[in-house]
C-alpha cells in the first residue's frame, strides 16, 4: 500500500524559512508528487509537483521565486523548500501521489488526480 508522509512543519517568523519532507513507501515505482496547501478558511490550493526526473511545475504565482521542490529517488524523500516566507503562506501542506498507475509520472494542478495523500503538516508564519 503506496503512503505518503510529511515532516518538518512548524512556527518561523515572517522571512524564514522552512523545508518539509514527504516519505513515500510501499511501492519501488517512482511517482510525480504534488504539494498542496489548505490555508483556514480557504479552499486547496495546488503550489507544486516534481516529476520522476527532477522537473517542477509551479502552480501558484504567489510562491515563484520562493518555494522549490527536490527530491531525492535513492531515499524516496521530496522536499519542499520555503524560503522569505510571508504570514498567508500559513496553511497545512500536503504532499500527494497520482492515483492512476498508469499516469503515475505525470504531475497535475487538480487534487481529484491525487489518489494518495500524507496527513498533512501545518505550517504557522507569524511574529
Amino acid at each position: 500500500q503506496l503512503q505518503l508522509a510529511e515532516s518538518g512543519g512548524g512556527l518561523v517568523q515572517p522571512g524564514g524559512s522552512l523545508r518539509l519532507s514527504c516519505l513515500l513507501s510501499g511501492t519501488t515505482l517512482d511517482y510525480a508528487i504534488g504539494w498542496f496547501r489548505q490555508a483556514p478558511g480557504k479552499d486547496l490550493e495546488g503550489v507544486l509537483c516534481i516529476s520522476p526526473s527532477g522537473d517542477t511545475t509551479n502552480y501558484a504565482d504567489s510562491v515563484k521565486g520562493r518555494f522549490t521542490a527536490s527530491r531525492d529517488n535513492a531515499k524516496n524523500i521530496m522536499y519542499l523548500q520555503m524560503n522569505s516566507l510571508k504570514p498567508e503562506d500559513t496553511a497545512v501542506y500536503y504532499c500527494a501521489a497520482p492515483r492512476s498507475l498508469f499516469f503515475r509520472e505525470t504531475c497535475s494542478s487538480e487534487a481529484a488526480q491525487y489518489g494518495y495523500w500524507g496527513h498533512g503538516s501545518q505550517v504557522t508564519v507569524s511574529s
